[in-house]
């Protein structure tokens, strides 16, 4: 296989909680929460508003409910 190609091996559904996704739905909730701390401390910015909308996304997506992070 040439060099230049994308790793077949590595494609894996980006909606599906799985092992394979490894720490992803992790991630997701930490930085839901490093997000809140930074709404506390530096109050809602335009910056932050965005983020919190597409981290609430992916949560919605992992069907994580916000309310009992």
């Amino acid at each position: 296989m040439p060099a230049n190609k994308r790793p077949r091996k590595l494609n894996y559904s980006v909606n599906k909680k799985w092992p394979k996704s490894g720490s992803k739905v992790g991630n997701a909730i930490l930085h839901y929460k490093k997000l809140l701390e930074r709404v506390k401390i530096e109050w809602e910015t335009k910056w932050l508003k965005n983020a919190m909308a597409i981290s609430q996304l992916k949560l919605k997506k992992y069907s994580i409910n916000t309310n009992k992070i």
